[in-house]
């Protein structure tokens, strides 16, 4: 199981009273996707933050997350940097203690991060929301096989992982199976708390 660390809470309580939306689900279900279509739909609105994330990993055109070495991120969340972090695919994850302040000015923070977190954030933040973005397991084959990012690992094992377990603890759970338009704006509405069928 992957080590995973958050800020403690607010004297108060649990930290809000802005929402925190997780997006969680298997590699090649088209998380970096929906984010990306969502964000550009929410440009405007600045009470929408779409942080980004850091990762032991470089950049790339899948997945635009702030590069730290192994040291750098040690030594960040020694400093306590990070409002949480977590360990998977052989790399470290962290989102930034920024975040805690958008969530006290009211504002809605969106953010892509392992299951493995989901428990913790619901009892450290007051208003968390869990999207589940899935797709079929012969999609998410021809997705990750497209891919072919080398710091995936393999891939058989990456589908072995049960496609249901990200749906698991989902408010909220996305098919992405279509047009990625489609699925972007049923994102934006949960992201924005409306009606997110059409």
């Amino acid at each position: 199981m992957s080590e995973t660390g958050t800020t403690a809470k607010d004297a108060a309580g649990a930290i809000g009273p802005g929402r925190l939306v997780l997006v969680v689900g298997p590699s090649g279900a088209g998380k970096d996707t929906l984010l990306r279509l969502a964000q550009a739909a929410c440009v405007d609105d600045h009470d929408i933050v779409f942080p980004r994330r850091i990762v032991t990993r470089e950049s790339s055109a899948d997945e635009d997350n702030m590069a730290m070495s192994p040291d750098e991120f040690r030594g960040a969340r020694e400093h306590g940097d990070f409002a949480v972090h977590w360990d998977a695919h052989g790399h470290s994850y962290a989102l930034p203690l920024e975040i805690n302040d958008d969530i006290r000015a009211g504002r809605a923070v969106v953010a892509n991060v392992s299951r493995t977190v989901i428990g913790t954030l619901r009892q450290v933040y007051a208003n968390v929301v869990v999207v589940a973005i899935t797709a079929p397991p012969d999609v998410l084959a021809q997705r990750l096989a497209a891919r072919a990012r080398h710091s995936d690992g393999n891939l058989a094992e990456r589908l072995a992982r049960g496609v249901d377990d990200a749906s698991a603890n989902a408010d909220v759970t996305i098919l992405n199976a279509g047009s990625a338009d489609y699925h972007g704006r049923q994102l934006v509405r949960v992201i924005r708390n409306e009606c997110w069928r059409e």
